[in-house]
C-alpha cells in the first residue's frame, strides 16, 4: 500500500467496521471521486483484475446508484447498489448498501465523512450491518486489502486531478 500510514480500520461497535484514510487533496475532489461515475469507475476496483463496466449514481437523496464489478479472466462479475439517505455537499454521505449476491443478512449502511485541514482530507467510512456475525464475516472475508488498494488508486487519482487543475490556472481549493 503507498499509504498504508494513513489507513486503519476499527471496529467502534459489535455492529460497525470504520475505516479511515487521509488523502493529499482538498474534500472536495474527494467528494467528487466519491459521487461521479466517470472517477469512481477509475479507483473503486480493490484487487487487480476488476473493471467496473457499470456505474450509476443518481446524487439525490432518495436517488439510488448501482455498481457491477467485472472480473473478465476469472469469468466473475459482482453487482450491489442501494439508495442515498443523506448527503452534505463536500462533507457527509449516507446511502444503504446491499450485494445482488447477497452473502450477509439485510442491508447495510453506509456512512461517509471528509474533513480537511491544512489541503488534506480525511475520509471515514463507516458501515453499519444488522448482525454482529455480519460484521465479523466482512472484517475476514479480505475487505480491508481491497478497500486498501482502492484508495491508493484513489490517492493516485486524487494526484493526477490536483495536478490537471493547477495546470489550468485554477485554485485546487
Amino acid at each position: 500500500m503507498m499509504n498504508s500510514e494513513t489507513f486503519k480500520v476499527a471496529t467502534p461497535s459489535d455492529l460497525e467496521i470504520a475505516m479511515t484514510r487521509v488523502f493529499n487533496a482538498p474534500r472536495r475532489l474527494v467528494f467528487d471521486a466519491l459521487t461521479k461515475p466517470e472517477l469512481v469507475k477509475q479507483w473503486l476496483l480493490g484487487p487487480p483484475g476488476w473493471s467496473m463496466p457499470v456505474c450509476e449514481i443518481d446524487l439525490r437523496v432518495g436517488g439510488a446508484y448501482r455498481y457491477v464489478w467485472r472480473n473478465a479472466a476469472k469469468g466473475k462479475e459482482m453487482g450491489s447498489g442501494g439508495v442515498f439517505r443523506e448527503i452534505v455537499l463536500h462533507e457527509r454521505i449516507v446511502c444503504t448498501e446491499l450485494f445482488d449476491d447477497a452473502w450477509y443478512a439485510g442491508e447495510a449502511l453506509a456512512t461517509n465523512v471528509l474533513t480537511e485541514q491544512g489541503g488534506k482530507t480525511t475520509l471515514i467510512l463507516t458501515v453499519l450491518y444488522q448482525l454482529r456475525e455480519t460484521r465479523d464475516a466482512v472484517l475476514k472475508s479480505g475487505m480491508e486489502s481491497g478497500v486498501a488498494v482502492s484508495y491508493d488508486r484513489l490517492e493516485e487519482l486524487l494526484a493526477s486531478q490536483g495536478t490537471s487543475v493547477k495546470e489550468k490556472g485554477a485554485s485546487p481549493s
